[in-house]
């Protein structure tokens, strides 16, 4: 294959283009190793040995080094590889490696995520900050429905804990306050029932006209 590009990314490393697209990043100690120059012939040997030898190794040791100090999923991990320049093909190789000796568990990740943020977040917002972490929908409910059977979140339980931290009592409260109050559970995910019954069922005593 044809060496069309060979564009410095840091000063240990550069991004070889090949045939004109993207191939990979090498160190350039590696692309003189391997006589890698712009406008000659990459032999397919040495292709080959970089795609499924060298950058599958690199990237799974990279992997590990990441774990080693927190717990990532496969998302994460898939998007921290692409973005150091490792080709699909490597990047699926590793991550193969790490979750076949369990150091990648996208649903374990998620249990534990709302184990422990649970007392702290409605339901609604840890999916949104699963999502963002790169877990999958399927696994995202099926980390909820396990964690319910464990007595996992209690949204109202939440709910009158966000409520006692603010110092709010609906029996006091004026129409402004109970909105202001509705508004804020809200931005934390709370759902509509819950509010209505923790902010204005409670309230109906004394603010009658309020709904």
């Amino acid at each position: 294959m044809i060496v069309t590009g060979i564009e410095e990314v840091s000063r240990s490393r550069s991004k070889v283009c090949l045939e004109g697209d993207f191939a990979f990043v090498l160190y350039k100690g590696e692309i003189r190793f391997y006589g890698i120059r712009e406008g000659e012939d990459l032999p397919e040997e040495s292709c080959r040995e970089i795609l499924d030898e060298l950058l599958p190794k690199r990237a799974t040791l990279r992997c590990m080094h990441l774990l080693k100090d927190r717990a990532y999923t496969e998302g994460q991990l898939r998007r921290k590889l692409d973005m150091a320049g490792y080709p699909p093909c490597s990047i699926g190789r590793a991550l193969e490696y790490v979750k076949s000796y369990g150091y990648v568990d996208d649903l374990r990740y998620a249990l534990d995520y709302i184990q422990n943020q649970k007392e702290k977040k409605s339901r609604r917002v840890m999916e949104c900050d699963l999502v963002r972490k790169g877990v999958p929908g399927d696994i995202i409910g099926e980390a909820f429905r396990r964690s319910q059977e464990e007595n996992g979140p209690d949204e109202e339980a939440l709910a009158r804990k966000l409520l006692r931290k603010k110092h709010f009592d609906p029996q006091t409260a004026d129409r402004e306050q109970l909105r202001k109050m509705s508004a804020f559970l809200y931005r934390k995910g709370i759902g509509g029932q819950i509010i209505r019954k923790l902010i204005f069922t409670e309230a109906l005593d004394i603010n009658d006209d309020i709904v």
